[in-house]
């Protein structure tokens, strides 16, 4: 083996020959496995030797994002889906204009009625794209104002995710209280389960205390990770479960927007970690 003193001036050398490259390459060319690399030795070098990296701190974090968003992006099959037939979409307009109060499932099943099968997913579609309202309100407060006017009873709640940088998954629980803005990250696993969110909803429950008896409405997502056993821990105090419409971010958006707060600060605290965020 060779000795430390060897070692030490073949790393000299090394570090010497870099810095001639540095010089006479304005931009080093990197393919995605590069990037990859650098990345991960990013997180597990100390912060003093990221100036050995050619790139800022920055870069590195969105080499990192990108290789999640690849890790989880699936191909789609060509051609994809078929557009709809332009007599069905004429049909749901003309029903649409002609009965202003019916929304979007209205819609659907009249049509399902004569024989005409439309999800009432691509029902909406149409309508947004005709610019039209898919759910038309006939009376009563918007959902802004229904908001605004019981914040106080208001428990919203959602569950996040964040990838490390060797794409190990992690999931988080949170609750938020509308009134207050006050979070509580109930907990964080590796493997959601119906169990696991339904205990998660008992905790809070305890750790609330007399508090809970005040939440009147929960707002929550369609996943089914929300079992019925969950929605059955709020209902005992007497609260509604409110389930947001399918790719409808603002009906939760003060949740949405929390999400989008831990994830912009996460990024900013592991470029400026001493130890390079690890």
């Amino acid at each position: 083996m060779r000795g430390d003193r060897s070692k030490e001036l073949e790393i000299l050398a090394l570090r010497h020959q870099v810095a001639v490259l540095r010089r006479q390459v304005h931009r080093p060319d990197l393919n995605d496995a590069d990037r990859a690399l650098l990345a991960a030795l990013s997180r597990l070098l100390p912060r003093p030797s990221w100036q050995m990296f050619f790139v800022t701190p920055s870069t590195l974090l969105r080499w990192h994002r990108d290789l999640i968003a690849r890790r989880w992006t699936y191909g789609r099959k060509r051609p994809g889906r078929p557009s709809t037939r332009s007599d069905i979409r004429e049909a749901v307009l003309r029903l649409a204009r002609e009965n202003p109060t019916w929304g979007y499932q209205r819609i659907s099943g009249e049509l399902a009625g004569v024989g005409i099968r439309v999800p009432p997913s691509t029902v909406r579609d149409i309508l947004k794209g005709a610019g039209l309202d898919p759910a038309p309100r006939r009376t009563g407060p918007s959902w802004g104002q229904f908001l605004k006017t019981q914040a106080e009873g208001i428990l919203a709640c959602d569950l996040f995710h964040v990838d490390t940088v060797f794409l190990k998954r992690i999931y988080v629980l949170f609750f938020i209280e509308h009134v207050t803005r006050a979070v509580h990250v109930i907990g964080v696993t590796t493997n959601p389960t119906g169990t696991w969110v339904a205990q998660q909803a008992r905790n809070l429950i305890m750790g609330l205390g007399e508090r809970a008896e005040h939440v009147r409405f929960l707002i929550r997502d369609r996943d089914a990770k929300y079992s019925s056993v969950f929605d059955e821990v709020f209902i005992s105090l007497g609260a509604r479960i409110i389930k947001t419409p399918v790719r409808a971010p603002r009906a939760n958006a003060i949740a949405e927007r929390w999400i989008g707060t831990v994830r912009r600060e996460a990024d900013t605290r592991a470029a400026a970690a001493p130890d390079g965020g690890t």
